[in-house]
């Protein structure tokens, strides 16, 4: 028996395990795990934990991903609508949306037309709504462009501006933000529109990014379903470790034995109660993590 055996680690995977934001924002392929996060995890499989994912990505999305991981328990996927074996290859458990949401999402899209959204279901395909011909990194160009433009001419801009360029506005060129639109993005009014509808109350409403609202069954986020896991495999609450960096974490961070965020996480996780800060992610969080649980289970 292993210094870790009884132990359970669930992460997140973009920019807590992986830092992926780039690519979201730009496109590209996925960098590879850090050669020292690899490591530690090895270290800790090897010393009797178990190693699981707890991620908003779909199926076929996190599919090509899981067989470059030291995983060695089931993945939670959906963002906590399904716990996925990977070695087994099936559903351990599924909490999928009722078919009211079809009439629910209908509203959005009458309300919203140009608004894009992605359907997932328990086969291999990804459904989407309105695809965007345009790639994130493409908006943030469209925006510099537009913002010199306005600049130029000596008026504001006056469309709404994506929370990435603004925070890199105000980070960078602080002497522009006079130029710089206030008016909300569209995510943040369809997030807006949607919590204000009666039927939100009967799903989960719940950001995990700058550009993504994920939208599950009552009951299903990774909170619920990590600690399901945790029942399924035999492990206390107490041994049941969790790091995460976006708001769609702050349930599974709750519900941990021990929390921790990497230290490029959003304020809402960094400041939530119990949670330990960790490196940033591309500084090797996991492999820190990994350290300080060598301490506290010596």
């Amino acid at each position: 028996m292993g210094k870790f055996q009884g132990v359970l680690l669930v992460s997140d995977f973009d920019n807590t395990l992986v830092y992926t934001e780039e690519v979201l924002l730009g496109g590209g392929s996925l960098p590879p795990l850090s050669r020292e996060n690899r490591r530690a995890l090895e270290y800790f499989t090897a010393q009797g934990g178990l190693f699981s994912v707890a991620t908003g990505r779909a199926l076929p999305s996190f599919a090509p991903i899981a067989p470059t991981l030291p995983m060695n328990g089931p993945t939670v996927l959906f963002n906590g609508a399904a716990i996925y074996d990977f070695a087994r290859g099936e559903y351990l458990c599924t909490a999928f949306l009722p078919d009211s949401i079809r009439r629910d999402l209908h509203a959005v899209e009458l309300a919203f037309p140009s608004l894009a959204a992605e359907i997932y279901h328990d086969g291999s395909q990804i459904h989407t709504l309105h695809p965007n011909d345009l790639t994130r990194n493409h908006v943030a160009v469209n925006e510099a462009e537009e913002l010199l433009e306005n600049k130029a001419a000596g008026k504001a801009t006056t469309s709404s501006c994506c929370p990435a360029f603004v925070s890199m506005v105000r980070k960078h060129f602080p002497e522009l933000m006079a130029f710089v639109s206030t008016t909300v993005s569209p995510m943040v009014a369809v997030e807006r529109y949607i919590r204000s509808q009666p039927w939100a109350r009967d799903f989960e409403v719940v950001r995990s990014g700058k550009f993504f609202l994920e939208i599950t069954a009552k009951g299903a986020t990774k909170g619920a379903m990590t600690q399901k896991l945790a029942s399924l495999l035999g492990i206390r609450a107490e041994n049941v470790c969790c790091v995460g960096d976006e708001a769609n974490d702050l349930t599974m961070l709750a519900s941990a034995g021990h929390a921790f965020a990497p230290a490029n996480a959003i304020e809402a996780v960094r400041r939530a109660p119990g949670v330990e800060l960790l490196p940033d992610c591309r500084e090797d969080a996991l492999a820190a993590l990994i350290d300080r649980l060598d301490g506290l289970y010596a």
